[in-house]
């Protein structure tokens, strides 16, 4: 797959007018938890460019904002990152890792011992700032998805061969962090999305399009460095076992699945306007829809065009 390649989409990326500043803020933050950063050198995480990354998925965000998304994309990559020693091998101590931070989302006061734990305080206190009960709760909910899966993918680093795709795709769907993403689309609008229309099946479809989009691309992106540590959860990897086929075929049929779902998230957004007539939503309650669909597109679009650059995939 070449770097050049990117899905078929009637929109495309923007980016947030911020960006710079956001950098700003966001080194300042590094340099508040340098102990997160000890995973990766200085230069690696620079060559991500993990602050182009939340102005392309955030377009529309304020600088403070904007600042806020570049830590939280950071935590995501540096928290994930640590697994790819030992440690990601040890699912009873993952276990106890994940469950520590999981506990701050639903009010405990981390120790203070694990610079993991004290950089997720800190995200949590601004993530949920302003937000209401019935948010708060779901976006916790959703944190404890994300954490509670690593110590499963830990488990499974130790079987030595790719899971069935069933398996696989609940995996990683937790491990993916997309609700948490999808949550930060409210919080960084400063709205709410009505509970009849958050879990309206149709919106529910394209959630779950828009967060599987990107992971079947990531997979062929990152297919080449999981190989060589080892890693077996990795949807080129389970299509090749299946149809004992090459990598270049399973990254194409990857590939060709991920172009599928981005037509079928564009056909379920061109029906948006009639589920708001149909459900009678008044006019605020169809502009946080719409919002929110929009926020989902930015998305998609915003991390396809940061995945083909950032030497995250790619080295020279």
């Amino acid at each position: 797959m070449s770097d050049d390649t990117f899905l078929e989409l009637p929109f495309t990326h923007r980016r947030n007018p911020h960006q710079t500043e956001a950098a700003d803020r966001h080194l300042e933050w590094l340099r508040r938890h340098r102990e997160l950063v000890t995973v990766v050198s200085e230069p690696t995480y620079t060559g991500w460019d993990i602050t182009e990354l939340a102005s392309l998925v955030y377009p529309e965000s304020s600088a403070e904002d904007l600042a806020l998304a570049a830590d939280l994309m950071g935590f995501y990559f540096l928290f994930d990152d640590q697994f790819d020693g030992p440690l990601g091998r040890r699912p009873d101590q993952v276990a106890l890792v994940c469950e520590r931070l999981t506990a701050i989302a639903y009010g405990a006061h981390p120790a203070g011992t694990s610079p993991a734990e004290r950089a997720f305080a800190d995200l949590w206190r601004r993530i949920s700032r302003g937000m209401t009960d019935r948010w708060r709760a779901r976006a916790a909910y959703n944190w404890e998805f994300y954490f509670a899966c690593h110590p499963a993918e830990a488990a499974g680093r130790n079987i030595g061969q790719p899971p069935d795709r069933e398996s696989y795709l609940t995996l990683r769907r937790g491990t993916a962090a997309m609700e948490s993403i999808f949550d930060m689309i409210e919080r960084l609008g400063r709205f709410e999305v009505p509970q009849q229309v958050m879990h309206h099946p149709l919106l529910r479809q394209m959630r779950q399009l828009a967060a599987d989009i990107p992971s079947f691309t990531n997979d062929v992106r990152s297919y080449p460095q999981e190989a060589r540590r080892g890693d077996v959860a990795n949807l080129v990897m389970i299509v090749q076992r299946d149809r004992s086929c090459s990598a270049e075929e399973a990254c194409a049929v990857v590939w060709d699945e991920a172009q599928r779902m981005a037509d079928r998230f564009c056909g379920l957004r061109d029906e948006l306007a009639d589920l708001c007539r149909w459900m009678a939503l008044d006019e605020a309650q169809q502009r946080a829809a719409r919002r929110y669909a929009d926020g989902m597109a930015f998305w998609i679009a915003g991390y396809l065009r940061w995945e083909s650059r950032t030497l995250r995939y790619h080295h020279d």
